[in-house]
Formats: structure tokens, C-alpha cells, sequence
């Protein structure tokens, strides 16, 4: 098990493999289709974005509501193929890494290798768990798309696997349009 602190760095980047299982603490902004599309259409227009991606991590959720006590409520990934039409032009600014669930299309693949980016894999289902490794939350844009809205979390201990690493190697059925016999 590696542990990463965010931010990332092209070094640690180098030196993660698919199929290593990591800690990951730090700092990581948040977003879904809907703030993907709003950053995309920013990014075609020439216009700047509402938050500095040079360098981050983006974690694929819409976490729910928080209870009492709590930061956010569960925090599961969502499939990370929804976001693939948008992926490259946001790596292209910058954007390091990226967490989620499911296969990536080649464009988004071949983008990684261009840009020097990795893609983590949490595990879905375990919405519950991953949300205890948040420990604080904020809005930083799009408030008025609620859960969707992009968040920066603090992380700590936040557990993933390294699914596409930034020299294209990647788990078995990491590419969208491969046969798959079961979901990552």
C-alpha cells in the first residue's frame, strides 16, 4: 500500500503502476457531469474557469447531504465515462489525476499519456466507508448545481487503486468498448 500526498507531483506520478493500491491524502476538488460540461464549454469559449485545475485531483461524486456530526454524507464514485467527452480538454489545463469508477475511453487514455496524469479507481458500493476519510468540505463553484457542484475536500487515507497509470499501463479491461465480464 503507497501513501500519496496531495498535491501530486510528476515524480510521484512516475512511479505509480496499475494495480497499486494506494492511501491518498491531501486536498481534491470534486465535480459530475454537470460541472464538467459548465468547465468544457468555459474552456471552448476561452473563457477562465471558476477553479484553478492546474495540478488537481477531481473525485467523481455528488456526495450526499451531510448528517449531523458529519462533513458530507456518503461519497460514493460515479462512473467515471460520463465525464470522458470533457477529460482531455481539462488535462490539457493541467488536471492530474482523476477518481472514479469504470472504464475510460482511448481519448481519455491517450490524454493521460500526453499530459502525464493518472486515474484512481475507488470502490463503489462503499459509499459509507469513503466518506470517513473526508474531514472537511467546502463549496468552491456552481453552488446551484447542489450535490454537483465542485467541492475541495480534505482527504485523508482516502483508498484507491491505480487503474491507468501515466505511461498508459493499465488494469485488464480499463479501456470502454473491451469486453468486459464484470465492472470495475
Amino acid at each position: 500500500m503507497k501513501r500519496i500526498q496531495l498535491p501530486l507531483t510528476d515524480d510521484v506520478i512516475k512511479e505509480l503502476h496499475a494495480g497499486d493500491s494506494v492511501l491518498i491524502s491531501g486536498s481534491v476538488i470534486t465535480g459530475r457531469d454537470a460541472a464538467h460540461k459548465r468547465l468544457y464549454e468555459l474552456i471552448q469559449n476561452g473563457e477562465p474557469l471558476p477553479v484553478d485545475i492546474q495540478g488537481e485531483v477531481i473525485y467523481y461524486v455528488g456526495p450526499a447531504p451531510a448528517k449531523p456530526g458529519h462533513v458530507v454524507g456518503p461519497a460514493g464514485p460515479t462512473s467515471s465515462y460520463r465525464m470522458d467527452k470533457y477529460t482531455p480538454a481539462l488535462l490539457d489545463r493541467g488536471l492530474k489525476g482523476m477518481i472514479g469508477k469504470g472504464a475510460r475511453n482511448s481519448e481519455v487514455v491517450d490524454s493521460m499519456i500526453k499530459n502525464g496524469a493518472v486515474y484512481f479507481a475507488a470502490i463503489g458500493g462503499a459509499a459509507a466507508l469513503i466518506s470517513k476519510s473526508i474531514k472537511k468540505a467546502e463549496i468552491l463553484a456552481y453552488e446551484d448545481l447542489g450535490t454537483e457542484a465542485i467541492y475541495r475536500f480534505e482527504v485523508e487515507d482516502f483508498p484507491a487503486i491505480v487503474v491507468i497509470d501515466s505511461k498508459g499501463g493499465m488494469l485488464p479491461q480499463s479501456i470502454r468498448g473491451v469486453a468486459r465480464s464484470a465492472p470495475l
